[in-house]
């Protein structure tokens, strides 16, 4: 007898967060899930993982079809202590997410969301981002539900390549003009800081910024189709070798 479809479900804005309950909920029609996600909020981890204290979990919900885990550690601590610890079977899927804030561009390498898919594709499971381009408290998750089913869907049916992992992020609005499958956008955050004084006159310094995009500008990256209207789907890589410049690194007289 086939099992049913197991979905493995994280975040880095912890377990209470809006946007992983919204996500849970619209998975459950497509097999049984199981969250694993921080006791709070972990934005900004990266793939981090914890070495210097023991991490542990708590079961705080287990319904037909849906068992929820309190983790103490990061995201990638999530998916990392479930698939050596917890799980009695590979799940079939780990969706991230839904972030709420965007995870476009240069993002994607700080952001706790995505760690916890790179750990998922180091694991050889297909697996997905899913962040709202939005960081306001009474941002609408559906559209976001949506599109995260839809694609969750169709990963499930056909895989994805060895190595590869997706980084969806949907604007805010009503509803989108579409899924842009496209390339990340070139560039980085500028103006990165906003400098405040504690009570002592001291400087504290509160990370902010904008982003710059590099020329040229691609009209097909994350970012452009965003602001466009429409959710960017960027296809990643587990492997980061520069292919094209390893021949000329060859010639390189840094051996001699």
């Amino acid at each position: 007898m086939k099992k049913q479809t197991l979905i493995l479900v994280t975040n880095d804005d912890g377990i209470e967060a809006r946007g992983i309950r919204a996500l849970t909920d619209g998975l459950r029609t497509l097999g049984d899930v199981v969250v694993m996600a921080p006791d709070g909020p972990r934005s900004g981890m990266s793939t981090a993982i914890t070495t210097s204290v023991p991490i542990s979990y708590t079961c705080i919900e287990r319904t037909e079809g849906l068992t929820v885990y309190r983790c103490t550690g990061t995201p990638t601590d999530c998916v990392k202590l479930y698939l050596n610890e917890v799980a009695d079977r590979k799940p079939d899927l780990v969706v991230s997410g839904i972030n709420h804030g965007g995870n476009q561009a240069i993002s994607v390498h700080y952001s706790g969301t995505m760690g916890a898919v790179v750990e998922g594709c180091a694991f050889d499971i297909p697996s997905v981002g899913v962040s709202l381009y939005q960081c306001k408290p009474g941002a609408d998750f559906s559209e976001s539900v949506r599109l995260a089913r839809q694609l969750a869907k169709e990963v499930l049916r056909r895989g994805l390549p060895h190595g590869t992992y997706l980084n969806l992020n949907v604007p805010n609005v009503a509803k989108v003009k579409g899924m842009a499958v496209c390339r990340q956008a070139d560039g980085r955050w500028i103006k990165e800081y906003r400098q405040t004084r504690d009570e002592n006159g001291e400087p504290l310094f509160w990370l902010t910024g904008e982003f710059l995009n590099y020329e040229p500008i691609f009209p097909d990256n994350d970012t452009r189709m965003l602001d466009e209207g429409y959710a960017s789907l960027v296809p990643c890589k587990l492997d980061v070798t520069d292919y094209a410049f390893m021949e000329t690194l060859k010639s390189w007289p840094i051996d001699d």
